[in-house]
């Protein structure tokens, strides 16, 4: 992509034909810059969604992705909502910003998206979910809907985000506004309006599911839920054409990890780490477009940044997508990786470390505590109590489907092409053994690359965590940690911070 510096008169016009119409953003004065808004669901399988093939009634998303670009091959690096938004925000990937767990927070020397767009110009705001730490680095202008309202309406303040629209316009000055919903996360109880829209007898589950009622029942409420959030889309999109910014708005959506049902969220399987994303500016981006791109959500900053007409800080591990966005390519990584620490998630085992990476067509998984029972909250869901005891009957399928989500062996290799939902493990078939030992050393030079050692790392989770359970709480309070202490930590210096003894 070119980036001229120094250019003549006549230069400048015969670049300008030459390069994309969003690259020239990088030339071009503040006022030609777009705003930017970055709205992000809660818990959500992107294969749900309407213009992904799902069952989820969202016409505001589809018509957004008909008016853009919609990625099929994006991914995050952990399915889990802290590490998630901290990836996002900072453009490093968990390990390495030390926000590897959930509940977590950074290192002290961390930057982020705030501290990248404000010097350009920006006026840099969040709306509604949060999930992130310290707040020195992340200075956002913060809204969101009063706690007493959250459980019946959107964490999104409307209220803000419109005057932030307003404001924006009277002063000419740019925004970049993240709108950060709590959508479709449970419990299902804003969605309650739409579940008359799916009916429970013709629903279709995928075949890692186990058909029982209290599943149908569970899947419906979520789909509802989905329909919400759509809504919260569709309602930013109004606001943004209400105050004239439509047509110079960046907007970007995406579905965040999956769910919260077995084989999403806590996972490093696809339905767990692959998320939707539409992208939408009007001349800037050819309308109704697809793109297989493999993209991560450590790529957001520097794209933002960069659309933005500033320069990506070097020490980021994401890259940008502009090329993509602007229809120059349809490539930009050859692999993604995944990272899984299971220790301090609510009902979760003493440890459950996982790591994964994933190709054009080949996903690896290695489960470094294998030797564990895997457990969260779900398997006292009563949908998973009715899995198990359909499994008691011998039914062969609730049986597999109970174990894969427990038990699970050292190492998992999918063919994602042929068998995307990851049901068939091929790693003891001989034809694949070069192909898991080429990827197994690629994840393990990642893991190196990020100071990751793997189980040491997982055990270390609760000193990387604010007091988000009872058992991190009772770990903080036994070794006379606090928040604010632990926000003052430096990166270690090579040395876990608590021996394995003490943990």
């Amino acid at each position: 992509m070119l980036r001229p510096l120094l250019i003549t008169a006549f230069t400048f016009s015969l670049l300008t034909q030459l390069i994309s119409p969003l690259a020239s953003y990088a030339v071009a004065e503040q006022n030609q810059r777009p705003n930017l808004l970055f709205v992000i669901a809660d818990d959500c399988t992107h294969l749900d969604l309407g213009c992904y093939g799902g069952q989820a009634h969202t016409p505001n998303i589809d018509r957004l992705a008909e008016q853009g670009l919609r990625f099929t091959r994006c991914f995050q690096t952990t399915a889990m909502c802290s590490p998630t938004r901290h990836t996002l925000y900072t453009g490093l990937y968990p390990v390495k910003s030390g926000a590897w767990t959930n509940h977590t927070f950074v290192y002290p020397d961390v930057s982020s998206i705030a501290h990248d767009l404000k010097p350009l110009g920006y006026r840099v705001a969040l709306s509604g979910k949060t999930h992130i730490n310290p707040p020195s680095a992340f200075p956002f202008e913060y809204s969101a809907l009063p706690k007493k309202n959250q459980s019946r309406e959107s964490v999104i303040d409307f209220q803000a985000v419109e005057k932030l629209f307003s404001d924006s316009k009277a002063a000419g000055t740019r925004f970049a506004l993240f709108a950060c919903s709590n959508e479709p996360h449970g419990p299902y109880t804003k969605g309650k309006e739409y579940r008359k829209r799916y009916d429970l007898a013709t629903l279709k589950l995928r075949p890692n599911f186990v058909d029982t009622p209290a599943t149908r029942i569970e899947y419906r409420n979520y789909l509802a839920e989905i329909t919400f959030f759509d809504a919260e889309v569709g309602r930013l999109l109004k606001l943004l054409k209400r105050h004239g910014h439509a047509d110079n708005t960046l907007v970007v959506v995406v579905s965040e990890q999956g769910s919260a049902f077995p084989g999403g969220k806590w996972t490093c399987y696809d339905k767990g780490l692959q998320s939707a994303m539409i992208a939408r500016l009007p001349g800037k981006i050819a309308a109704n477009r697809t793109t297989a791109a493999m993209v991560e959500y450590v790529d957001l900053v520097p794209t933002f940044v960069e659309v933005a007409g500033g320069q990506p800080r070097g020490e980021l591990d994401g890259r940008s997508f502009l090329p993509v966005l602007s229809g120059e390519t349809d490539q930009h990584k050859s692999v993604v990786y995944g990272v899984q620490t299971s220790r301090g998630i609510f009902n979760g085992p003493p440890h459950y470390a996982i790591r994964s990476i994933r190709n054009d067509r080949f996903k690896l998984v290695l489960n470094l505590s294998h030797e564990q029972t895997f457990q969260n909250y779900v398997v006292k869901h009563p949908f998973f109590l009715e899995w198990k005891q359909k499994a008691a009957t011998g039914d062969a399928h609730a049986a597999a489907r109970v174990k894969a989500h427990s038990t699970r062996p050292a190492i998992e290799f999918y063919d994602v092409l042929n068998d995307p939902l990851e049901m068939h493990n091929l790693a003891e078939a001989t034809e694949h053994a070069d192909t898991i030992q080429q990827l197994r050393d690629q994840l393990q030079d990642w893991m190196k690359s990020q100071g990751d050692r793997g189980l040491e790392t997982e055990l270390e989770a609760y000193t990387r965590m604010t007091r988000g359970n009872p058992e991190v709480k009772k770990f903080h309070d036994t070794h006379g940690l606090v928040n604010e202490t632990l926000f003052g930590q430096p990166r270690p210096a090579g040395k876990p911070l608590f021996s394995k003894d003490s943990q």
